[in-house]
């Protein structure tokens, strides 16, 4: 009995040791990108059906960095197609708890909260979901890591992250980051069967303000419907004088 207890002790350790740097390398990826106050950007959105573009999206994305304990604030609006346009979301990451997120629509002129059982659903036709949109906070995920490799030539560290959201459609991420500079350079997401559903690509990253690098295409590939979904990013600028009074739902309808 206690040689079957003393066979586990080694076992445990390496499960913490790997949970423990999983975690500290996530960290690093997220203080690497601290302190941008504020951003803007155009995106474009091209969906993608057995390898052939079936619509294409023009979008304004705001982002504000969260302050004191808070989490980043985001809104994107639609600027095409005519039938889309001004239709927004508005995104409130909430450090150690469900984040918020409201869609206005134009045509209804309202503002629905987006449930919490809602967010692993499709934002707008798009192979991104919700949650994608929202994006990855430290707090919630557990985290473990994997082991070194490379991806296209760059060292990486794969780690993997699994959700505590309840109502996450993922059972678990599997991130590599870049050991260079501590980027994101793909990430796989396994629906809730352990299967893999979909793979993140950043690709093109620019570096702003010597500090925080952007990537101009996000590939988003749906394996098991064969659907893609591909986000290209312009202009991005920091520090245009942004702030909360700018990510309320009232500013929602005021958006255009």
């Amino acid at each position: 009995m206690l040689a079957a207890v003393v066979g586990v002790i080694p076992t445990l350790v390496m499960a913490d040791a790997a949970a423990d740097k999983g975690l500290e390398i996530s960290q690093e990826v997220e203080r690497r990108d601290q302190g941008f106050v504020d951003s803007e950007s155009d995106m474009t959105m091209i969906i993608e059906r057995s390898g052939k573009v079936s619509s294409t999206r023009e979008m304004k994305i705001k982002t504000l960095e969260g302050v004191k304990g808070e989490g980043d604030k985001t809104v994107m609006v639609f600027l095409t197609p005519a039938d889309q346009r001004g239709t927004a979301l508005l995104t409130h990451k909430n450090p150690g708890q469900q984040d918020d997120q409201w869609l206005y629509l134009p045509a209804l002129k309202r503002v629905k909260k987006i449930a919490s059982d809602k967010k692993s659903g499709p934002f707008v036709g798009s192979e991104f979901s919700f949650e994608d949109i929202a994006g990855q906070s430290i707090d919630e995920y557990d985290y473990r890591y994997l082991r070194d490799a490379e991806v296209n030539g760059q060292a990486v560290f794969i780690v993997e992250s699994y959700p505590k959201d309840k109502d996450s459609g993922y059972s678990r991420i599997v991130n590599y980051i870049g050991k260079a500079h501590y980027r994101v350079l793909k990430s796989e997401f396994y629906d809730r069967k352990e299967t893999l559903l979909k793979t993140l690509t950043p690709e093109n990253f620019k570096l702003y303000n010597d500090k925080f690098w952007r990537p101009m295409k996000l590939s988003m590939v749906n394996h098991q419907i064969d659907r893609a979904t591909v986000l290209e990013q312009t202009n991005i600028e920091f520090g245009t004088g942004l702030d909360s009074r700018d990510f309320n739902q009232n500013s929602l309808r005021r958006i255009r």
